[in-house]
């Protein structure tokens, strides 16, 4: 009985992996009409008992089980066996297994519609796992002229990879580095490539990681993992069920899951409205309000002007770059930030992982002066502006005047960045 019980707790469609807290796959199968679809978390040493009894209709695997589930398949496609991983598992009629990857296939997807072409380039790949394998393939397919693979202990690694500085046209990131929750880190420094045009990232959480954001200060082409997760998930989801899914899709669902992932992050002068309009902004997206300001207020206990008046801007500096740094990591809120965060490039970078920055512009005559430390007067606030107005324009991925009812700035701004094509 103890054995039915548990093979009746497993979803018919699902995603096999060890540990599995921030996926989003079953959300993106559920878009495409699969409500069946849910996480399989086990360990090593339950793969064995899963596979021999197969109970599913179809399961998508990830990290660490790409390579352990091919020796239970019957059959396994040609693109699979080349790469060495499988990704895709179809329970057939006869109760045969088939295995695919459809990463394969998302990759495509993902660097050709950011227009990364790889006929010709010489390719970095950065890791050695079953999606390094997938990527080395589909170099090889597209008529890459060079395929490097760095690994922390193989002969190529972090530490001797500069030598391939004048030699590199195009890096993909294929390990774990930069993602949820380790933001901020980096596998390696773009900058050494003074031939490279394009950086790809396969992850998707943070959607900007550092690497990817070294890369565009460099004014290379870059693109994240999202594309990919969300068209491999699509080509695996016509296994499942042998169709042919309908056209667009693979956009649609993408532009629904950025509108839901990103936030929303208003910067501008000290008293330009931002928290009155952010509020807004979160009543109509629906998605949670921080104030930056107030986050710091709650960790110091106490005011900003008391801050100030006890510790010094120096210090409160410092607090609001450790705020910046865990809102930046959220996704799907709307943050209002202090006046004086664009002084610092690491709290624009934190902001910039998962958001969508707007610069909130405003007359000076009608901005407020209550409770600011550093604009008590008209003369202080011509100084802020003359020394911040470049650093506000120069972050913002678009601005708007706020001269009208808060609600109506907040319906202008969910509009435009609704119909942000990125972020």
């Amino acid at each position: 009985m103890g054995g039915d019980q548990q093979k009746t707790a497993y979803p018919l469609y699902g995603l096999l992996g060890r540990k599995l807290p921030y996926s989003f796959s079953p959300e993106i199968h559920g878009m495409l009409g699969n409500n069946a679809y849910g996480l399989v978390e086990l360990e090593p040493e339950e793969l064995d008992g899963f596979m021999r009894s197969r109970p599913f209709r179809g399961i998508n695997v990830t990290i660490p089980y790409k390579k352990a589930v091919i020796p239970y398949l019957d059959e396994i496609s040609d693109r699979a066996r080349r790469i060495g991983a499988v990704n895709t598992i179809v329970k057939r009629e006869d109760g045969s297994l088939f295995g695919d990857n459809t990463d394969y296939l998302g990759m495509r997807y993902m660097l050709r519609h950011a227009g990364i072409r790889l006929e010709g380039a010489r390719v970095l790949i950065l890791g050695s796992g079953g999606t390094s394998l997938t990527a080395r393939t589909l170099c090889e397919d597209e008529g890459a002229a060079g395929i490097s693979i760095v690994s922390r202990s193989g002969e190529l690694n972090y530490e001797n990879v500069s030598r391939l500085r004048a030699d590199t046209d195009v890096i993909i990131n294929t390990t774990p580095v930069g993602t949820y929750p380790g933001n901020g880190e980096s596998p390696i420094d773009p900058g050494l490539f003074p031939r490279l045009r394009a950086v790809a990232d396969v992850i998707y959480n943070p959607r900007r990681t550092r690497l990817l954001m070294d890369a565009e200060e460099l004014g290379l082409r870059t693109v994240s993992g999202l594309r990919m997760l969300i068209a491999q998930a699509v080509a695996a989801h016509e296994l499942f069920f042998d169709m042919k899914a309908p056209e667009g899709v693979t956009e649609e669902i993408y532009r629904r899951l950025k509108n839901r992932l990103m936030n929303i992050c208003l910067i501008g002068m000290p008293g330009c409205g931002k928290t009155t309009v952010a509020r807004e902004l979160s009543r109509l997206c629906k998605k949670e309000f921080f104030d930056s300001d107030a986050c710091i207020e709650k960790e110091a206990d106490m005011s900003i002007p008391d801050i100030f008046a006890t510790y010094g801007e120096t210090y409160f500096r410092e607090l609001e770059t450790e705020a910046c740094s865990e809102l930046g990591a959220h996704t799907g809120t709307v943050i209002a930030t202090g006046g004086g965060v664009v002084l610092k490039e690491e709290n624009m970078r934190s902001l910039r992982q998962n958001g969508l920055i707007v610069f909130l512009e405003r007359d000076l005559a009608e901005l407020s002066m209550e409770g600011r430390p550093l604009s008590k007067s008209m003369d202080d606030l011509k100084r802020i502006y003359e020394d911040r107005i470049e650093l506000y324009r120069g972050y913002a991925d678009m601005s708007f005047l706020n001269e009208e009812p808060p609600a109506s700035v907040a319906e202008r701004i969910r509009e435009m960045a609704y119909e942000a094509a990125d972020y």
